[in-house]
């Protein structure tokens, strides 16, 4: 009886360690597919990122007074089709967008500083409509007003994933066909899942 116990306890211990082993190894291959996919979509995309000044019910106000001025400002002036030509239009442009911000800011009675600039920023993992966007370092054109110390607000500039109904989070279809036509299907498949257990069931179920 003992010895029966004791094989069946072993093979128990045997199963257990197989399925702990199963889960660290498809744990590792997701994380390392997440940096890959993050890693190419920080090639293929530009980001957009407006720092309040502070917390306070006021400067957020203020910030989304700023974003609502800088992207219809860019709606009418620019004019691109590619990633590259997006980002040469934020760079020959970044003294214009300073001065749309600052006007921006003295319409609502403040004089904060603004600096705009294009640089490699970390970002943490965002969801846009049914596109998430994994952690890491994109690039991204930055609006800081005043101490840049509160929360921020987030966009997708190329391709275009600004929210089209900010009630309902529905982000263009012309800017996701572009982010698709970029991605592989794997890529794209993970990035657009509807939720955590699409993901899971993508990596999991496969």
């Amino acid at each position: 009886m003992n010895r029966r116990r004791n094989r069946i306890m072993a093979a128990a211990a045997v199963m257990i360690s197989l399925i702990l082993t199963a889960c660290v190894w498809r744990t590792e291959t997701v994380s390392a597919k997440m940096e890959q996919t993050q890693r190419h979509m920080a090639e293929e995309v530009l980001r957009f990122h407006v720092l309040a000044n502070s917390d306070s019910t006021r400067d957020q106000k203020l910030k989304m007074k700023v974003k609502d001025a800088v992207v219809s400002w860019m709606e009418e002036q620019m004019d691109t089709e590619s990633l590259d030509q997006t980002k040469a239009f934020i760079r020959s442009h970044l003294s214009e967008i300073e001065a749309v911000s600052r006007e921006t800011l003295k319409e609502e009675g403040a004089s904060y500083p603004v600096r705009a600039s294009l640089e490699w920023t970390a970002f943490p993992e965002k969801t846009y409509g049914d596109i998430t966007f994994p952690a890491g370092t994109y690039e991204a054109l930055r609006i800081q007003i005043g101490k840049a110390q509160g929360h921020n607000w987030w966009c997708v500039l190329y391709p275009s994933l600004c929210f089209i109904d900010s009630v309902h989070a529905v982000v263009p279809d012309r800017g996701k066909k572009q982010l698709e036509n970029v991605l592989t299907d794997d890529e794209y498949e993970m990035v657009t899942a509807a939720s955590k257990f699409k993901v899971k069931w993508f990596f999991f179920g496969s």
